[in-house]
């Protein structure tokens, strides 16, 4: 009997770098959500056959996960995915966390109960890894833990699986106990090209006379490429820090270009990239990883900035698959990893907790000044009572500030408010 192929779910899906990548991992979409209009119009155009629903992807309008549960009729979804909004987090930005109305990471997590998807796998910057969000990553795992899965986060760089870029990313995966035994983490696959070697063919294509030099010049790998939001200017390639990163590698930064440079073009820094060359960049390419973008240049440019490259996607794609079809090896491994005791000692308790009750169910010394600002950052995400009493100060953990589903919560009001603005 031929075995049934893997079927995902992508929700938050952009412009496709993640389905392109499951794709060719061996996935096939029974449904994508998403959004943005221009990035919809771009699935639509190259995957006509799939079933893609626009819109805000937490409005039962949109889609119903329930529709998705496994039944009498119905198997399992294999792998829910997506790449959902990453402004909470950013180190850039004012790391809101769960108080962002753009925050969808803790919504996602609590569909696994209504999906039972057989996978997980979710994707976010490199701010999710900080200890700012130690509490949040904590919550995460022990929900999935009480919905039956095992789960692991892992930062994976783009660089170590041939995207010529930094691109650090943030990745949860999770299943069920007997099949995460089977899933490893992508191996690196060695040294990614430079820039130079990535782009000669697409910056020479208009004959510009200095492309071979400015190739040499260009000898390491891009920094992260930053798509931005609709709450910010029109398409540029970063920040300051990653404009000087840029002009190392000889690229005019402060823009993006419409086209490639002439034969006789001078330039002061460096030609500009188009959306074509910041599109290889990020790992699509004219052989095995072929993709048509739509709309106007700044929307173009956004959809490939926020992207998860191609490559990576596929990477995980396949090591999720062998986990799944349990074709690789089982090994047993401690999943039961603590991002915060902290946070895990007070939900365990569900009592007000004293410092030293705290520093007793958590083994840490901790200074007073250190246990308070821990709080302090538990309470950015989480309601937290304190306790002024007569022996010590207490704290109590309270309910989680992200939003889940709940019909009178503030995100509500506030992404229809900021609806034009988010990406």
């Amino acid at each position: 009997m031929a075995e049934q192929p893997l079927r995902v779910i992508e929700i938050c899906a952009g412009a496709g770098g993640q389905a392109l990548g499951l794709e060719k991992a061996g996935f096939e979409h029974e449904l994508a959500i998403e959004l943005d209009e221009n990035a919809v119009n771009t699935l639509r155009r190259n995957r006509p056959a799939w079933k893609v629903a626009q819109g805000d992807v937490a409005d039962p309008n949109v889609w119903n996960p329930a529709d998705w549960a496994p039944g009498p009729d119905r198997r399992p979804i294999d792998l829910l995915a997506g790449g959902v909004p990453c402004p909470p987090f950013t180190i850039a930005g004012k790391q809101l966390g769960a108080t962002d109305e753009r925050d969808l990471f803790a919504w996602a997590v609590e569909q696994v109960k209504v999906v039972q998807p057989r996978a997980l796998l979710l994707e976010n910057v490199r701010g999710l890894s900080m200890p700012r969000f130690a509490g949040y990553r904590q919550h995460v795992l022990d929900r999935l833990r009480e919905f039956g899965y095992a789960a692991e986060w892992r930062l994976l760089q783009a660089s170590n699986y041939g995207v010529p870029q930094l691109r650090p990313r943030f990745v949860l995966v999770a299943m069920a106990p007997d099949e995460f035994a089977h899933f490893h983490w992508p191996e690196p696959i060695g040294q990614p090209p430079t820039v130079g070697e990535t782009l000669l063919p697409l910056i020479s294509a208009n004959g510009w006379k200095g492309a071979e030099e400015w190739a040499e010049r260009a000898n390491n790998i891009a920094p992260t490429i930053v798509g931005g939001s609709k709450k910010h200017g029109g398409a540029d390639l970063g920040p300051t820090r990653a404009k000087r990163a840029w002009a190392e590698l000889g690229v005019d930064a402060l823009g993006v270009a419409n086209h490639a440079p002439n034969p006789d073009d001078d330039f002061l820094v460096g030609p500009k990239l188009t959306c074509e060359m910041v599109a290889r960049i990020q790992g699509w390419d004219d052989d095995e990883f072929q993709w048509t973008f739509t709309g106007k240049k700044t929307s173009t440019y956004r959809q490939i900035g926020n992207a998860f490259p191609p490559p990576v996607s596929k990477a995980l794609g396949v090591a999720i698959a062998a986990a799944l079809n349990r074709t690789a090896v089982r090994r047993e491994r401690d999943l039961d990893s603590e991002h915060d005791p902290i946070y895990r000692a007070l939900r365990e308790a569900d009592a007000f907790m004293t410092a030293a009750q705290i520093a007793r169910a958590t083994k840490l010394s901790l200074e007073p000044h250190e246990l308070e600002r821990r709080i302090t950052l538990l309470g950015r995400d989480f309601h937290i009572d304190v306790s002024n009493g007569k022996a010590a100060m207490a704290y109590k953990l309270g309910q989680f500030k992200a939003f889940l589903g709940q019909e009178d919560h503030i995100r509500h009001d506030q992404f229809d408010l900021y609806r034009s603005r988010i990406s």
